[in-house]
Formats: structure tokens, C-alpha cells, sequence
């Protein structure tokens, strides 16, 4: 597969402003590499803090090289979940197989990462905190565009003029929706709903998942360690997204509680400990595809521009490998046009082969049918007697950091 080297240098721009809104992953990645190339970063983020816990996230190809440049690797390295075991049970709760993890997600074990998403993100603000403006608790309510910047109107009430804006602020972004219009333009819906959920880790699993499966739907248990908790996820088929019960947790449990009625294994306890579940986490399985990632002096990163679905387990990679080639197009080009082209120049083919991945193997993981779930359990048996991956997949790495000017 064809792997997409850029080498770029040319005139930085230090003292140019630029709002970052969000601030999960693509966003202090982002405001760390405009940072090192001199520019003066603001980050608004509509939470109170930086946000802890969270499921974990993978690190993997390109996305490494991007970390190491940072410093990070060694505390990453440190956090790391180092998951061991992948076990499928029917829907009578009989074994199917126990895997390794790497043979499911493509990836390779003691190089890539597999991290709390919170451990992540804290280590991203931990490293630009002592440089960069954060603004939490707040959010962008307007943006005017101009000839002399952008003009914005905080939801706090305050009102800035910067010279760029970038939207960092995920799958459901206000600064993609303000930029270009209504999400359903490029949402692209991959038939599955998902409720995320911490419950007491009473099943004895260390440091591995058990995946439970009927056609249509799947529960899952995720130990990440020894801990006393255990993530819980419910995954369904659904033809059409429920857009009703995205605002209202009660509409989101019951919805899941309706699916669910009658499955057996661990899904009765799980549907319980859903009801009290304080971070309940719903969505639905998509992808962002648009046919541009800018307009004017307001661009968009990570999810908010490209998310792939967990289903790819590309998310976190992107949204860091994404924000390391905006910053570094910017600072490289003569002004933020030519900056924003040639970030979605360099950056699209990447992208777009990593969003491709579903259907290449993670997809059939949850399959709709009882035929579907047969032929997935056969493939399933058949890896369980493979050795684990010596190579990821190469659309992992399919893109090699450009060595970008840092200005002096």
C-alpha cells in the first residue's frame, strides 16, 4: 500500500491567534504543535475540567510517531492496558473463542498503545497546560467571519476576535454545524446504536473482554485491570438512528432495556446496573465524511471533520496524526488558505483508507443475522489457533510525518 511522505518547510507565522474548540484529543494535541510553531493558542471546552475515566483508546501506526514527538511515549508506555485475552460466547453464553486482542484490531503487541481515554487526554493537557489559555466551563455560541479574523461569541457571554478558528469539538460539533450547516449533511450512519456504562467488576476478568453475541446484538465486558469496575457496552442493529432519545437518558435505558428483554448471560445484571449508571454514555455507530475540512479562517479536526466510528478503533490516531498536520500546514504555508489545502491535501488519503477499514474485519464482529453470526464464529475459531500479528494493518501507518519548520 502506497505510504504518503511529505517533507515541507517554509516561513512560520508566530503571534497569529487561533481559538481551539474542544479540548478531548485533537484539541491540546492541536494547541501543542501551534504552540511549538508560534502561534497564540485559546482552548474553550464546554466541561469544567479535563475529562477523566472514559473507556480506553488505541494508539497505533503514524499516530505513534506523533506521541514520541511529543514526549509522551514513555507515560503512555506506562498506562498502557496490555489487554490479553478476547473471549466470544453464543447467545446461550457457550464459548466460541479466546483470542488475542491484536488478531481482532489489527494491531501489533508491544508497539502499539491501548489507554484510558482520560490518561490520554490528561497527559495531552499536562504537556501544553503552562502555554496555552484554557477556557473551560464555556463554548463557542457564534462565529462571524471577516476580513481582519473571526468574531466570537462565548455561550458565557464574553466575545474575542481571533485570526483562525478550529472545530476539535467531536462527532456532534457546534463549529462544524455553525460552519457548514446540519449534521445529517455528512453523517453517515453505520446501522448500530451504543450505551457505554461503568458497572462492579463481579465477573473476575483481568486485563481481557468477553463479548456476548446474538444477531443484531452484542454486550460486552471490558476489564482494563484488576480494578473493581468493569466497562459495560450494549450494542444493537437499529435501521434508522434514534434520534428521539438522544437528549433524554430515561428514553436512552429504556430504548436499550426494550432490546435487550430476554438475553441471557450477564445482560439481565448489565441492564441493571445501566439504570444506575451515572456516566451513561449513548450514541449511535457512524462516520463524518465531507468533501472539505474548512472554509474561510475556520477549519475542523479529528472527529469533528472525519470520524471514523469506534468500529475502526482509529478515532484517538487520527484526531493526534490530524492535529500534527494542521498545525504544521499552517505554520509551513504562506497564509491559512494555503495552510488548510495543504493539510487536507496531505492528510485526506490517510484519513479516508482508515474510515474504509469498516467492513475489513471489525464490522463483522457484530453481525445481524444468525448466518452472519455462524460464519463470524468459524473465522473467530480459526484466529484463536493463529499467532499474534508480527505486522499491523497498513493503513495504520500509511502516512510519514513530515518534518515541519519549527520557528527559533
Amino acid at each position: 500500500m502506497t505510504r504518503h511522505d511529505t517533507t515541507v518547510t517554509g516561513p512560520a507565522a508566530p503571534g497569529r491567534t487561533v481559538l481551539v474548540s474542544g479540548a478531548g484529543i485533537a484539541g491540546p494535541a492541536l494547541a501543542y504543535w501551534l504552540n511549538r510553531h508560534g502561534f497564540a493558542v485559546t482552548v474553550v471546552e464546554k466541561a469544567g475540567a479535563v475529562r477523566d475515566g472514559g473507556y480506553p483508546v488505541d494508539v497505533r501506526g503514524t499516530a505513534l510517531d506523533v506521541v514520541r514527538r511529543m514526549g509522551l511515549l514513555p507515560r503512555l508506555r506506562d498506562a498502557h492496558v496490555d489487554l490479553r485475552r478476547l473471549t466470544f460466547l453464543d447467545e446461550d453464553g457457550s464459548h466460541v473463542a479466546s483470542v488475542d486482542p491484536h488478531a481482532v484490531t489489527g494491531g501489533v503487541a508491544g508497539r502499539d498503545l491501548e489507554v484510558r481515554r482520560g490518561v490520554l487526554a490528561d497527559a495531552l493537557h499536562e504537556a501544553v497546560r503552562d502555554e496555552v489559555e484554557f477556557l473551560f466551563d464555556d463554548s463557542v455560541d457564534t462565529l462571524d467571519q471577516h476580513r481582519g479574523g473571526v468574531d466570537v461569541t462565548f455561550r458565557g457571554g464574553g466575545v474575542r476576535t481571533f485570526d483562525l478558528v478550529v472545530g476539535a469539538d467531536g462527532l456532534h460539533s457546534r463549529t462544524r454545524a455553525l460552519l457548514f450547516g446540519p449534521e445529517e449533511r455528512f453523517h453517515r450512519y453505520l446501522g448500530h446504536c451504543f450505551a457505554g456504562f461503568t458497572l462492579r467488576n463481579t465477573f473476575g476478568l483481568v486485563r481481557e473482554t468477553a463479548m456476548w453475541n446474538a444477531p443484531g446484538r452484542a454486550a460486552v465486558l471490558y476489564a482494563v485491570g484488576d480494578d473493581s469496575d468493569v466497562h459495560g457496552f450494549l450494542t444493537f442493529a437499529r435501521a434508522e438512528p434514534p434520534l428521539d432519545a438522544f437528549r433524554d437518558p430515561t428514553a436512552q435505558r429504556d430504548l436499550v432495556a426494550e432490546v435487550f428483554v430476554g438475553a441471557g448471560w450477564e445482560v439481565p445484571g448489565m441492564l441493571a446496573a445501566l439504570r444506575e449508571a451515572d456516566d451513561l454514555f449513548f450514541d449511535v455507530v457512524s462516520q463524518i465524511r465531507m468533501p472539505r475540512w474548512s472554509g474561510g479562517r475556520v477549519a475542523l479536526v479529528g472527529d469533528a471533520a472525519y470520524a471514523p466510528s469506534f468500529l475502526t478503533g482509529q478515532g484517538s490516531s487520527l484526531a493526534l496524526v490530524g492535529a500534527y498536520m494542521l498545525a504544521g500546514s499552517l505554520a509551513a504555508e504562506r497564509d491559512h488558505t494555503a495552510g488548510f489545502a495543504a493539510y487536507e491535501r496531505d492528510t485526506r488519503a490517510f484519513v479516508t483508507l482508515n474510515q474504509d477499514q469498516v467492513g475489513e474485519g471489525d464490522a463483522t464482529l457484530f453481525p445481524t443475522t444468525a448466518r452472519g453470526l455462524e460464519r463470524r464464529n468459524a473465522l473467530l475459531r480459526g484466529l484463536g489457533a493463529l499467532p499474534p500479528p508480527a505486522e499491523g494493518r497498513p493503513a495504520h501507518e500509511a502516512l510519514v510525518l513530515p518534518e515541519f519548520r519549527i520557528p527559533r
